[in-house]
């Protein structure tokens, strides 16, 4: 089975990406999905975020601005953070691999944002990085998210940027152009790692 490792930047496109793999019936770990799970209602991280960080747990549930304010900009903080919940996420992608490999899967698609900076090069045989100009980047998350450009600034201070996810990846999808440009070269790239 080969393993994809798809990611970039926030707002590149990860999931328009990761939905043209599921529509070609490619399993795909979701690690943001995976992330959420964790921190729900009786998810498995949320007892140790409360212990870490008292003032973003109200009544069994996660304040998620309030979690994100406590770690924006505060390394040790996000350190902590990252210590309770990477290796939860890492069992969970065992137990997703395995379950592609028992299922006979030729392909399946590990969509972690945080990739490079977590070493999950390592993990996978192929690194596909979706890629669009920062103005792009800037527009969809504007829209999407109602970030301003401080927000995105301090989001993009903690990943590896896009022109050295760029140099390292195997396959750059761009995903600027058009979402038909960007789809087609994934089919394209299904394709080829089928043959």
């Amino acid at each position: 089975m080969k393993i994809i490792g798809l990611t970039g930047g926030i707002g590149m496109g990860k999931s328009t990406a990761a939905a043209v793999f599921r529509r070609a019936r490619i399993p795909v770990f979701d690690a943001d999905a995976t992330v959420h799970a964790l921190q729900a209602p009786g998810g498995a991280a949320l007892g140790p975020i409360a212990a870490a960080f008292p003032a973003t747990v109200q009544n069994g549930a996660l304040d998620r601005a309030a979690l994100r304010r406590a770690v924006l900009g505060r390394p040790e903080a996000l350190t902590r953070l990252e210590a309770i919940l990477h290796p939860l996420v890492r069992r969970a992608e065992r137990g997703f691999l395995a379950k592609a490999r028992r299922t006979r899967r030729r392909l399946a698609v590990l969509d972690i944002p945080l990739l490079f900076e977590t070493g999950g090069a390592a993990r996978v045989d192929v690194v596909v990085v979706v890629s669009a100009p920062r103005a792009v980047q800037a527009a969809r998350l504007r829209r999407r998210r109602g970030m301003d450009e401080a927000q995105l600034a301090a989001v993009l201070a903690r990943q590896t940027p896009d022109a050295e996810k760029r140099r390292r990846a195997d396959v750059v999808i761009r995903t600027g152009l058009s979402r038909h440009h960007a789809q087609r070269a994934l089919r394209r790239l299904i394709l080829e790692l089928l043959a």
